[in-house]
């Protein structure tokens, strides 16, 4: 099914800024999640990201990306699970607190093992429980591909959406 590009076959360069790009990317709506797993002291780390689709239903297969930058990447590298946690619109607080550098992220939040030992908050819209299947270095960013090993859902909640640089 993959059929190779030409070898003459390559991107030309952006024809835009930095900036641009951003502000473009700006106005796709997604949602809002915090991936959580444990450190090899295990200890729970946790970061809010944006940047989260569904792959595959056959396998169970979703994905997300975190900066080069990030703090925790190694620790998301090296781990075998992870959780996403979908946020519902009530808990932008949650996921401020999650995004922010400095400060005890998991300081006040409630939450338990999951199924797989990660930690799972409590009142989130939705839960994947993953193995950590693929990681794949792709410009600035790690793209994590994680298989579904257990969910979890309430019906009928609101999403916390983030839009235009903002959580809404």
């Amino acid at each position: 099914m993959n059929s190779p590009l030409p070898r003459s076959a390559v991107a030309q360069p952006p024809q835009f800024s930095s900036h641009d790009f951003r502000q473009a990317l700006g106005q796709f709506a997604t949602g809002v999640t915090i991936v959580t797993a444990l450190n090899a002291q295990n200890q729970p780390v946790g970061v809010t990201v944006s940047s989260f689709n569904s792959v595959s239903l056959h396998p169970p297969l979703v994905l997300w990306s975190m900066a080069n930058s990030a703090a925790s990447l190694s620790v998301f590298m090296a781990c075998t699970h992870y959780a996403v946690h979908v946020l519902g619109a009530e808990q932008k607080s949650l996921a401020e607190q999650f995004a922010s550098k400095g400060i005890d992220r998991w300081a006040g939040v409630l939450h338990q093992p999951g199924q797989t030992g990660v930690p799972l908050l409590d009142g989130a819209v939705a839960a994947f429980e993953c193995f950590n299947r693929s990681r794949y270095q792709e410009g600035d960013h790690v793209i994590f591909v994680g298989e579904v090993e257990h969910c979890s859902h309430q019906n009928d909640a609101a999403p916390l959406i983030y839009h235009a640089g903002r959580m809404k």
